[in-house]
């Protein structure tokens, strides 16, 4: 559990008691590749910690097409935080790209800590905002440039989910074709990018 408790350490917020009395709440969860964490049209009452596994954020386009949104990587909050906070039925899914082990807590136990530890309140408020940050940042790349581009740029910053992560879904992500993608994967391959 050491990642999650990195996490909640983050801004030295809470003392260490308070951080191992919090993720003690946290109970595992496996899911297998496909298998949802969140699903559309129901209310979001968990929370959820990658420990390994990448999960992602989709929705289905007006014409049926899956889009995908963003990924949940090792070592990251997984929540629909709109659906969580308004108690509306959630627009977007959360999925397991790959076999994952998740750490999770349910609205009513966070509820309550919130209640019974000092600054937890605090701490969330900071982490959802740091958090929304690193999804705009991480994002940004996506309104620029060829679909080469930022193809390389996604290699660059998440090599990892490369390796991971099926073509369909990076493809969905960079707002290009699977077929697109091959072509430049196999123009890259053959000039040893």
């Amino acid at each position: 559990m050491n990642g999650l408790h990195r996490a909640m350490s983050f801004g030295g917020i809470l003392p260490q008691q308070s951080i191992d009395y919090v993720v003690d709440h946290f109970k595992p969860l496996s899911l297998k590749a496909n298998e949802n964490f969140q699903s559309h049209g129901v209310v979001a009452h968990e929370v959820g910690f990658v420990l390994e596994g990448v999960l992602r954020n989709f929705s289905y386009s007006k014409n049926g097409d899956d889009v995908t949104k963003y990924f949940i990587r090792q070592n990251q909050f997984a929540v629909d935080l709109e659906s969580y906070y308004s108690l509306k039925p959630s627009e977007t899914i959360l999925q397991a790209v790959v076999d994952a082990q998740l750490l999770v807590i349910k609205r009513q136990v966070w509820d309550r800590l919130n209640e019974e530890v000092p600054k937890l309140y605090i701490l969330t408020k900071s982490l959802t905002e740091a958090t929304l940050l690193n999804k705009i940042k991480d994002n940004d790349f996506l309104n620029f440039g060829t679909a080469k581009e930022k193809y390389l740029e996604f290699v660059n910053r998440y090599p990892e989910l490369v390796k991971t992560v099926p073509q369909q879904y990076i493809a969905s992500y960079l707002k290009i074709t699977p077929q697109s993608l091959s072509r430049i994967r196999k123009e890259l391959a053959k000039n040893n990018i």
